[in-house]
């Protein structure tokens, strides 16, 4: 056994050449959604050692922070996958969603939540909220690594005993009391509740065998809508997602059959899908030339973000009040929003990628009494209004299904209208994937031979036959476009990302998953309004695209595995 190995990896899923050494000879450290790997035996996977160490770290912490820790108590939640408990007063939820408005709510001190998201079934996760309902950074999640690594032994209190979940005086389930006062909230976000109780439209869900099923059913009642129809063979919890090959929503129509063919048959127009622990929405609509438009999460931010802004105004009818108005996305994401900002008035900024770093931001502005009312990330997350800085899946389908039955007593669908907001904004043709890599080693050398591509210390001046205009990489702190030369964004050595600017529009990022062993590429054509040849600006964003993966990356050279659709 090696029991006091420090070494941290990067990213708890990039599984080396030797993976005897890569899972017993290294820990697992914060990504971009907590700690999350595969369930199995070693010190960089997911199981009963690891999760009690991680636990043991954290109340350490907690305990030197906050003086009133056992007043306060930690929120523990759980989804499909499992679930683990902690030590001081426990707050544990049943299966469970809006997991960070509990934290909130009950005045915590930190949350743990155990869930792998919409990663495989063999995977799992803990990921750590701050007192703020925000997910942990630094220098949080520095600070409890140290602590895990100095309690790795378990202590004896800390229990094997399962029963005590059920018997410890420190626990209590305050689900029913939290998920009363979380619809009473989410009321706030319906503007139009008449018309949605006389809505011809007709909704199908599907929770993805996971905990959203409920909720969602209870979130379409607040807002006066009849419940949308379950897909049956995935409505009820399965740790196995025995109906999906992955169970996320964001592969798309692939991965939504089972959705789409109910929608079919039921007449259906609007399909949602909450991914396993609700925190993330898919939506498809039936289109009038047959077949369905699954939108992307750029696509549906550009709705959101519309239709949130577009009801704020009709509450806040003094152009001064914009001035408070922020939104927010990850830098990888959709310029849409900026595109809003800059005609409406109000406050656009960028975030690194990871909610995370969204959640932490928004609790910035509220101190300084600024109001977020709509922030994502492309990969499906949003948060509409000010609930709880984090995505959320649950409210997102209440305020898609409430905009959808607007537009339709418009006699507009979901993508005229999308089209209708590039029109007034200009087009955003955006295209987003990703390759899989198995070994660190190359993919520190494939960003190495990017940041030494013309000469050392020299990035690539061209893409696809277009001139690189700026370079920002996040990685070590490098912004061509700063007269410093530094980075406006916080720099994160953990993993790799590098943003290129192209004289053209094309703005394309290349980064590393905090969660899985990819390398993903995201490009954007932001195109000026009244530039419409939509057929011209994805063709000049497929050639971009092309060159980025294939020049930059080297797929074939690297041996690298390209996504399969």
């Amino acid at each position: 056994t090696c029991p006091s190995v420090p070494t941290l990896t990067p990213s708890p899923l990039n599984v080396a050449a030797r993976p005897q050494e890569s899972i017993l000879c290294s820990r697992m450290s914060f990504g971009t959604a907590g700690l999350r790997a595969p369930m199995g035996a070693g010190f960089n996977r997911i199981n009963d050692l690891t999760v009690i160490q991680s636990t043991q770290g954290l109340f350490s912490y907690l305990s030197r922070y906050f003086a009133d820790l056992s007043s306060r108590g930690v929120v523990v939640g759980f989804d499909t996958r499992g679930q683990e408990e902690s030590g001081c007063s426990t707050h544990l939820f049943s299966i469970c969603c809006h997991f960070p408005y509990a934290v909130k709510k009950l005045g915590a001190a930190a949350g743990v939540m155990i869930t792998a998201s919409h990663n495989p079934k063999e995977d799992n996760g803990y990921k750590v909220y701050w007192c703020n309902s925000a997910q942990i950074g630094s220098p949080h999640d520095k600070e409890i690594l140290l602590n895990i690594e100095e309690q790795l032994e378990p202590w004896s209190a800390s229990c094997w005993d399962e029963r005590l979940v059920e018997s410890s005086s420190l626990r209590t389930n305050p689900l029913t009391q939290i998920n009363s006062c979380y619809m009473e909230e989410l009321a706030s976000l319906c503007f139009h509740r008449d018309l949605n109780s006389s809505c011809p439209l007709r909704f199908v869900h599907s929770s993805f065998h996971g905990v959203g099923h409920v909720f969602v059913q209870q979130a379409f009642k607040t807002f006066g809508f009849a419940p949308p129809i379950p897909v049956p063979e995935q409505k009820d919890p399965d740790p196995n997602f025995s109906s999906v090959r992955c169970p996320n929503p964001e592969e798309g129509e692939s991965v939504l059959r089972l959705s789409l063919l109910l929608a079919e048959k039921e007449n259906a127009t609007v399909v949602l899908a909450t991914d396993p622990d609700a925190d993330r929405l898919a939506v498809a609509e039936k289109s009038d030339r047959c077949g369905w438009k699954v939108f992307t999460g750029n696509e549906l931010a550009a709705l959101l973000g519309w239709w949130m802004f577009f009801n704020w105004k009709e509450n806040h009818p003094d152009p001064a009040d914009t001035e408070g108005v922020y939104m927010l996305a990850t830098t990888v994401s959709s310029k849409i929003l900026q595109a809003f900002a800059r005609m409406e008035g109000f406050h656009f900024e960028e975030t690194l990628p990871g909610f995370k770093w969204i959640g932490n931001r928004i609790h910035e502005l509220s101190k300084t009494g600024h109001s977020v009312i709509f922030a994502f990330e492309e990969s499906i997350g949003f948060l509409c209004g000010s609930m709880v800085p984090e995505k959320d899946g649950v409210s997102s389908a209440a305020v898609v299904a409430e905009m959808a039955a607007y537009l339709h007593n418009k006699n507009l669908s979901l993508n005229q209208q999308l089209h209708n907001i590039y029109r007034t904004y200009g087009y955003h043709v955006a295209e987003t994937s990703y390759v899989i890599c198995n070994d660190p080693p190359t993919i520190q050398k494939i960003f190495n031979r990017i940041r030494n591509f013309d000469g050392e210390r020299s990035y690539p001046k061209m893409c696809g036959g277009v001139r690189i205009i700026h370079v920002r990489d996040a990685t070590t702190g490098y912004d061509s476009s700063q007269p410093d030369l530094r980075s406006v964004l916080p720099v994160s050595r953990s993993s790799q990302m590098i943003t290129f600017t192209l004289q053209n529009g094309v703005v394309a990022t290349l980064r590393t998953s905090g969660t899985e062993p990819k390398i993903k590429y995201y490009t954007e054509f932001c195109a000026a309004p009244g530039k419409s040849d939509v057929s011209s600006l994805e063709e000049e964003l497929r050639k971009i695209t092309t060159a980025l993966l294939d020049d930059f990356l080297e797929p074939e050279r690297n041996n690298l595995i390209r996504r399969c659709v």
